[in-house]
């Protein structure tokens, strides 16, 4: 039996279905402004069902998103906001979150790796001091794997490298690359290397390959049908994504122990993955005889 890292869920969606507002471009980073507390208490609940790493919600938290919108000038303020949500909950271990520059699943809109750098070392730069490690999220590409690995490594804490691959055929990134030329980045400079917000299929073909990294490995899901042409565009908004109502707790943890059975020992979700799926992960690794660390 294997000591298993229990990730938590979808911060991002969790709040847009408790806050019950349209969803803006600014997605959480938004809903953190109008509800104080409620951050905290989703990273509350995800660790009451058994989440042992609570992910910062800074993810979209970027000079770029923030451009032309009232929060443009609280890069640094709302970093510090997530960072004080996430301490307040109480959570045992603290995760912050890199998301990507520009926008998910644009791999063409990230800027050459050197640039992307600079921007991603400043992030780094703010989470590290109240983070146990640094997650780079959503990595679309092997130069946006290259960017965010160098710039996060200046902060000094330990990285791991979550990638999202294509949700018809998961042995590639989003960009079409191999997920293998992704593997000599990650064994240089992460500690652990995932694959994330890509539908739960998608990842039980990844999975081999991540194992041939020699790291650390695992894979949270997201649980949307598909990647919509309308989220691709310019300012995109998740009602542009459609829940999958066959995903319930039970058949995403039945996906979840594959992965588990395959090896992977950092496991979780992504977009609409609830505390309820979580606590049903929990229950069946616990049931499995693994241990949750």
């Amino acid at each position: 039996m294997s000591d298993i890292t229990l990730l938590d869920g979808g911060m991002g969606q969790e709040l847009i279905h408790r806050a019950g507002d349209n969803p803006t471009p600014l997605w959480s980073t938004q809903v953190m402004i109008d509800n104080p507390g409620m951050v905290a208490g989703v990273h509350r609940d995800f660790t009451r069902a058994g989440a042992t790493l609570a992910t910062v919600n800074t993810y979209a938290i970027h000079r770029d998103r923030l451009a032309g919108t009232p929060l443009e000038d609280r890069f640094e303020e709302l970093h510090r906001l997530a960072l004080a949500e996430a301490r307040a909950s109480g959570a045992p271990r603290i995760a912050g979150s890199i998301g990507p520059l520009m926008a998910s699943y644009r791999p063409d809109l990230h800027p050459e790796a050197a640039a992307g750098a600079v921007h991603y070392a400043e992030i780094a730069g703010l989470l590290a001091q109240d983070c146990d490690l640094l997650i780079c999220e959503t990595v679309a590409s092997v130069t946006h794997a290259e960017s965010v690995l160098k710039g996060a490594a200046t902060a000094g804490r330990p990285l791991w490298l979550a990638l999202t691959v294509d949700d018809q055929d998961g042995s590639r990134l989003r960009s079409g690359e191999a997920l293998s030329e992704v593997l000599p980045l990650a064994r240089a400079q992460a500690q652990a290397v995932l694959v994330n917000c890509s539908v739960p299929e998608a990842i039980a073909a990844a999975i081999p390959v991540l194992a041939q990294s020699g790291l650390p490995f695992g894979g949270y899901a997201n649980g949307f049908e598909r990647i919509t042409e309308g989220f691709l565009s310019d300012k995109p908004t998740v009602d542009s994504l459609t829940m999958r109502r066959d995903l319930t707790p039970e058949r995403y943890a039945d996906h979840v122990m594959r992965w588990v059975d395959a090896g992977a020992t950092i496991v979780g979700g992504c977009c609409e993955v609830s505390p309820a799926h979580i606590a049903e992960i929990a229950r069946r690794l616990r049931a499995a005889g693994h241990a949750i660390v």
